[in-house]
């Protein structure tokens, strides 16, 4: 069955940098768009950035562009995300998912992994 596995999440101070990585397993990885979403404390889950399976095409919110960076190696099913000068909105769950309809609405997004707490804090 469909797996994805999140990892790389931790505690750090403002400005620090840190990598998630979404591991994949039970599909095709290579034909579908994988994507990073976040959940923050008293808030609804929302897009971070989104890369297709074609072209590599990617897309970020507004509010990490610049700083976070997503990437993908099919040859490892795995997906990354970059996070660059982390600032305490930043704290959250990270989830990644699997074929996103959209990367700015949950809606219609099945798979999910178990999400990896980023907490940036000084």
């Amino acid at each position: 069955q469909v797996q994805l596995v999140e990892s790389g999440g931790g505690l750090v101070q403002p400005g620090d940098s840190l990598r998630l990585s979404c591991a994949a397993s039970g599909f095709s990885f290579d034909y579908y768009k994988i994507g990073w979403f976040r959940q923050a404390p008293g808030k609804e889950r929302e897009g971070v950035s989104c890369i297709n399976n074609s072209d590599g095409e990617t897309y970020y919110a507004d509010s990490v562009k610049g700083r976070f960076t997503i990437s993908r190696d099919n040859s490892k099913n795995t997906v990354y995300l970059q996070m660059n000068n982390l600032k305490p909105e930043d704290t959250a769950v990270y989830y990644c998912a699997a074929d996103p309809p959209s990367c700015t609405s949950v809606a219609g997004i099945y798979y999910w992994g178990q999400g990896t707490q980023v907490t940036v804090s000084s």
